[in-house]
């Protein structure tokens, strides 16, 4: 599903309701409203921890507590403390920032205790129009205030072009220090089957922006080197299985078929040949939902919820869904959780529909709760935890 508003239609499957009104908690210096779901497993809280952020995109955390959020209008927010910090990071590359473009993710590298270094996706300008990039660059803190320093861009989306949708954009660094990039089609569907461009891949970089040696397609003649995998649409979600290591990715299906997958090396998942959805124009896409040499997902759904971020829950606050897979879901409001057995989806749950708005991103905290962010004007900062 393209990153749209929500709309009228139902979703299928379990929906989780509230069950009593605001409470009051005190977070930082500022307070924060909490309301109290029921679960298929759990009671929980979600408290609101901070507003006022504007289309908030990605979520980080650092080894002392602190979150990193990035704005889509191009600003990277410090939270401290649970408490937004007022002024903006500086250094920030210029974005692109026109319908889903500009910043998007941050993670910070697994060596960031001692290097300091953060990463950023973002869509950029250039010849030919716009395209996702990724940059590095070392975050300086003085105080509450920071900026960026020592900014390198490692990788540019090629080609890149007029459209402003589909920037893909998850960052992801593997067990073996590899950063992989998931990278949107751009709303140009052939270019997913062609390897000669990075649109509709994910890709794998070394951090410096330099290619491994084995990824799969060096060698090959009029093939990018960085890719890794093809044929996606639009993935959004993406997230190490910490019980694996493996790379799991969340798309944007078209009129339904938004996918669940584990991109392997070399290998095709089939956009725009195989597809669980329909154009929105209702008529068919490609060949249907299989085709031989095309991989098929680990879990679609249909209709489209626009799913968004995505994590594996670590924590040790919800134990019954440790290595599980919760996504967030842009039309239908709501955070999906995936009940993971054996490397496929059992069963999904439904949680908080309509609740909080657009959620845009999902992240497994290292204080065992589930932290979400919401794509609004006046986006919020959300902590799920055991109800009190």
């Amino acid at each position: 599903m393209t990153d749209l508003p929500a709309t009228d239609v139902r979703p299928r499957g379990r929906r989780s309701g509230a069950i009593l009104t605001a409470l009051a908690l005190i977070t930082g210096a500022a307070p924060a409203a909490a309301e109290t779901f029921r679960t298929d497993d759990y009671t929980v809280d979600v408290s609101t921890v901070a507003s006022g952020l504007e289309h908030p995109w990605s979520l980080a955390f650092l080894p002392d507590g602190t979150m990193l959020v990035t704005e889509r209008p191009g600003r990277l927010r410090l939270v401290v403390d649970r408490t937004l910090v007022d002024a903006p990071v500086s250094g920030v590359p210029d974005v692109y920032a026109s319908g889903q473009g500009g910043l998007l993710d941050v993670v910070p590298a697994p060596d960031f205790a001692d290097s300091n270094l953060i990463f950023l996706s973002y869509a950029e300008r250039g010849d030919g129009g716009a395209g996702t990039a990724v940059a590095r660059a070392r975050l300086v803190r003085e105080g509450m205030s920071a900026r960026l320093e020592d900014v390198e861009v490692i990788f540019r989306q090629q080609p890149k072009t007029t459209t402003s949708r589909h920037f893909g954009s998850r960052l992801v660094f593997a067990p073996d220090g590899m950063l992989f990039v998931t990278l949107g089609e751009r709303g140009q569907r052939p270019l997913a089957q062609d390897l000669s461009t990075h649109n509709g891949k994910v890709v794998r970089i070394v951090p410096d922006g330099s290619v491994p040696d084995d990824n799969p397609f060096v060698g090959t003649a009029g093939a990018r080197p960085e890719i890794w995998s093809y044929g996606h649409r639009n993935p959004q979600g993406a997230a190490l299985n910490p019980e694996t290591g493996e790379l799991w990715t969340v798309a944007h299906g078209a009129r339904g078929g938004d996918e669940v997958n584990i991109p392997k090396a070399g290998r095709n998942y089939g956009w725009p040949v195989i597809s669980y959805g329909r154009h929105y124009s209702g008529q068919k896409i490609g060949v249907g939902t299989h085709k031989e040499g095309m991989e098929q997902p680990v879990y679609y759904w249909d209709p489209s919820i626009a799913p968004s971020g995505a994590a594996f829950y670590d924590g040790d606050l919800f134990p019954e869904w440790k290595g599980d897979l919760f996504v967030g879901a842009l039309k239908f409001q709501l955070l999906s959780r995936l009940d993971v057995e054996d490397g496929r989806v059992a069963s999904e749950e439904r949680m908080f529909e309509g609740a909080f708005g657009r959620i845009r991103d999902v992240r497994s905290g290292p204080d065992g709760a589930i932290w979400l962010l919401t794509d609004e004007a006046n986006g919020q900062l959300l902590r799920v935890a055991p109800a009190e």
